[in-house]
């Protein structure tokens, strides 16, 4: 299969050109870019003149005693701190800004890719792993784009600045300090390369954490109906102990990497100060000399630090970088081909299985679906009826393209669906299934959720038609009111009339219903019923039933089994030709079956 196999192992990163990617989320704000690149040039050249006004304000003010020279090297001085402080305005917010902008387009782009993933992505992907990339990894590289990396370009400019000028001002003593270089990188080496492995680590377990955490409060009612609490707290802490323990790891990796380096550099300037101060009491050099030397000598100290701290955070961004770009380059199995072909401007409800095969790609060794062929003329209503497990829903995922079928076609007014935009397919349906989707928002949201552009009219329209204005109107705050998560303040039957509201407003030519009405009671389903029969008129409609009401009045009845098509005809033909039909018949219906 097509996706990313790496995206379920979650690899280790290996370097940090994957940052590089990032570059193409910034393309749209070069001037920004520009702008904060050249503050920052300034403000590291301001910084660097510090060092000579520190010379001249030792050497000509205080050596020579001289109190213009010290007026002048003063307001030198306050000029340049007047620049890097404008600068480093014009550095922090430009940056700031262009982290965040790029981070809100990188959470788009992979929310976007997120959606038109195909639906056996999700079969083996958890939710809360993608969860995590969309908001843990985002809010990571959102500090590295509008914090770490300018840190890290700013100290590298100051660090290759401060060698600069350590050589202008005295080669001898920079020859010393050089010595002390390969003492300083080898330690980044060896532990940056252990600091990027247990960060990755680290930012797995907190995705661990997340997923068993959205897995279990999703499940709330089965942990509480199983008194299961103890056992997933106990659970969730062996989760967290896990993250914790990792980042523990992490922390004290690059504890020893920062500690290391600042001991090597400092040591290094405790050395040259020494061979420095005898050279100015031997007259070689000046006091105002050394003491630049010195500024030059910390600044390099300093910012090779503050790199060897903000590379652990490059190593992090770089692991949250590859998991979100596992994600965007992730492609979807069912899209429209190079030259999809064009439905006709009617949508007259045709749908027609030829020897269709198929089997899940999670599942290849099972097939599913075997040699079905079945023709659905305009306006006919089809009931499919099986054991669980026969290939009900499976027929429906295919005619709306969730997957593509191992040979056979489906095909949609004449159309082979598999050679047209799955978007086109989907706009020619709609789905009420047995389990209905209501979104944290409002009635007017969700029912409009099947014509964003419909207005509260038509709204209210598909409302009434489908028999739930009435409960809605009760509501304190009419449609305007808040529904709840998952329609929690809304009964069972209540939501089934939204998701037919819904399906009215589409307005779809081929309408799939998914055992709409059997977790319902008695007198919910006769509401249901009577709104599903309004839904159903004038369109082609595929039903799985595991009730008579939704049965008897098809016009035909097709019996699966094990995936193949085993009996179609009439509920009364069906009663006395097919004994499978008549023992699912008096197990799922209704005791009057029989009579």
């Amino acid at each position: 299969m097509a996706s990313n196999p790496r995206l379920i192992d979650r690899p280790k990163s290996k370097n940090l050109h994957v940052l590089v990617r990032l570059f193409s989320f910034l393309k749209p704000y070069r001037t920004r870019v520009v702008l904060a690149f050249t503050a920052l040039t300034v403000t590291v050249l301001a910084t660097l003149a510090l060092g000579q006004g520190l010379k001249q304000l030792i050497d000509a003010g205080f050596s020579d005693q001289n109190p213009q020279a010290l007026d002048r090297a003063l307001i030198i001085l306050l000029s340049v701190a007047v620049v890097m402080a404008a600068g480093t305005f014009v550095r922090f917010y430009m940056v700031s800004w262009i982290g965040e902008r790029a981070v809100a387009d990188i959470r788009r782009a992979v929310f976007e890719r997120i959606l038109s993933l195909h639906a056996s992505f999700f079969e083996i992907t958890k939710t809360g792993e993608i969860l995590s990339r969309l908001t843990t990894d985002t809010t990571l590289l959102q500090s590295v784009i509008g914090s770490s990396a300018s840190m890290a370009l700013r100290n590298a400019m100051n660090l290759i600045g401060g060698i600069v000028m350590l050589f202008f001002t005295n080669v001898k003593l920079t020859g010393l300090v050089l010595l002390v270089v390969p003492l300083v990188v080898v330690p980044i080496i060896i532990y940056g390369r252990k600091v990027r492995a247990l960060s990755k680590e680290s930012q797995d377990r907190v995705a661990d954490v997340g997923a068993f955490a959205e897995e279990t409060i999703n499940a709330i009612n089965t942990v509480q109906a199983f008194t299961h609490e103890k056992a997933d707290n106990k659970r969730f802490m062996g989760e967290v102990s896990g993250a914790f323990d990792a980042a523990v790891r992490r922390i004290k990796a690059r504890s020893i990497l920062t500690a290391t380096v600042i001991l090597l550099v400092f040591g290094a300037i405790g050395g040259v100060l020494w061979v420095g101060g005898r050279d100015v009491m031997d007259g070689v050099i000046t006091g105002g000399e050394l003491a630049a030397f010195l500024f030059y000598a910390t600044m390099v100290a300093f910012n090779v630090g503050v790199i060897s701290e903000v590379m652990g955070e490059l190593q992090r961004a770089a692991g949250a970088t590859e998991r979100l770009i596992e994600l965007l380059d992730t492609e979807s199995e069912i899209k429209a081909p190079e030259n999809p072909l064009v439905f006709p401007q009617k949508h007259s409800g045709h749908v027609c299985f030829k020897e269709v095969n198929f089997r899940y790609p999670s599942r290849p060794d099972h097939l599913a679906l075997s040699d079905i062929s079945l023709t659905i003329k305009p306006g006919e209503t089809v009931a499919l009826v099986g054991p669980s497990g026969a290939g009900k829903t499976t027929l429906m995922q295919l005619l709306l393209r969730f997957y593509d079928v191992e040979s056979g076609t489906v095909e949609v007014d004449g159309i082979d669906i598999a050679k047209a935009d799955p978007l086109q397919v989907r706009e020619r349906m709609a789905l009420v299934p047995q389990d209905p989707m209501i979104f944290s928002a409002n009635a007017w949201e969700n029912i409009r959720y099947g014509r964003p552009d419909a207005s509260d009219e038509d709204v209210r329209a598909a409302a009434d038609a489908a028999q739930a204005s009435e409960f809605l109107d009760r509501l304190p705050e009419g449609f305007d009111s808040f529904l709840g998560e998952k329609g929690t303040r809304l009964s069972g039957g209540q939501r089934q009339r939204i998701s037919i509201a819904r399906a009215l407003l589409r307005d779809p030519s081929i309408l799939l219903l998914d055992e709409a009405t059997s977790a319902l009671d008695s007198e919910n389903e006769r509401i249901v019923q009577a709104a599903l029969d309004r839904l159903m008129v004038g369109r082609t409609t595929l039903i799985i039933a595991h009730r008579l009401a939704t049965v008897v009045n098809a016009d035909r009845i097709c019996v699966i089994d094990q995936g193949k098509i085993v009996a179609i005809g009439t509920h009364g033909k069906l009663m006395t030709e097919n004994p499978l039909y008549a023992r699912l018949a008096k197990l799922q219906f209704s005791t009057d079956v029989t009579q």
